[in-house]
């Protein structure tokens, strides 16, 4: 039987901490600041397995969560449920809320990838979160938000990675073309997900999916511009042989990874 764990002495919440943790909330805030906010068990959780990215703890009631806090000499604070509230993202607070560091990646990361994402211009932050979620899951090497995509330590993003992006480098702000001949110099074939190329299954059956593989996916509204279709090395399309007229982003990125990482370990 596993040892009790007692939660870490909560402290009350200074002023002077809780005005720093509000700018978090906002884009511009976490930009001066270098930090964001992980809401939650899960992300908190995910967040605190991390190396040295907590900076503290906001909690309304230590004794619930004294399995993720037990032991920590990372500082905890008590907060209100009206404190809770006004850091929460969701509608039913969790009551608890991570400060954290925002982690810095580049190409050095990821320079043995086999496979990775290129999200191009992806401004829908659910989408960019469960696109990083899915990265995690099929054992991507890194996920690229290229210039124009959304930030990825809005709440919303945080959220919906389900503490993924704690999982795997995640570079963003990187120019689109950079991205594909970067991708292209660490010897990977860069593919791109659109309707009108070939069919994924017959593409896979070729063997071409067990080659490293950078997937370029397009914005949620307009998908891949002809020109940027035209950086990767081969477009591929999911067939459908359904009524639905096409697939989400998220759906669409799960579907590709699967099949590239299940070819890749054959």
């Amino acid at each position: 039987m596993a040892p009790e764990r007692t939660p870490n002495a909560a402290r009350e919440l200074p002023g002077s901490v809780l005005r720093s943790v509000r700018r978090l909330r906002n884009r511009r805030g976490r930009e001066l600041a270098g930090k964001f906010l992980a809401e939650g068990r899960q992300a908190v959780r995910e967040a605190l397995s991390a190396e040295d990215l907590v900076t503290g703890v906001i909690v309304a009631d230590p004794n619930r969560h004294a399995d993720l806090l037990g032991g920590t000499d990372i500082p905890v604070w008590l907060g209100s449920e009206a404190t809770m509230r006004q850091l929460s993202d969701t509608v039913t607070p969790q009551g608890i809320v991570a400060v954290c560091r925002q982690p810095r990646f580049n190409w050095d990361d990821v320079e043995d990838a086999r496979l990775l994402v290129i999200c191009a211009q992806v401004r829908d932050p659910g989408n960019a979160g469960t696109v990083i979620r899915c990265a995690d899951a099929f054992g991507a090497d890194g996920v690229i938000l290229t210039s124009g995509s959304v930030e990825v330590w809005n709440p919303k993003t945080v959220r919906s990675s389900v503490g993924s992006l704690f999982h795997l480098p995640i570079l963003t702000g990187i120019d689109l073309a950079d991205a594909v001949s970067h991708a292209g110099g660490l010897g990977m074939q860069v593919l791109a997900a659109d309707g009108d190329g070939e069919p994924l299954d017959l593409f896979a059956a070729s063997g071409g999916l067990a080659k490293p593989s950078a997937w370029l996916m397009g914005n949620e509204a307009w998908g891949l511009p002809a020109e940027d279709a035209a950086l990767a090395d081969h477009v591929v399309a999911i067939p459908m042989w359904g009524a639905a007229e096409s697939l989400n982003l998220s759906s669409a990125a799960a579907i590709c990874l699967y099949q590239t990482a299940s070819a890749q370990r054959r």
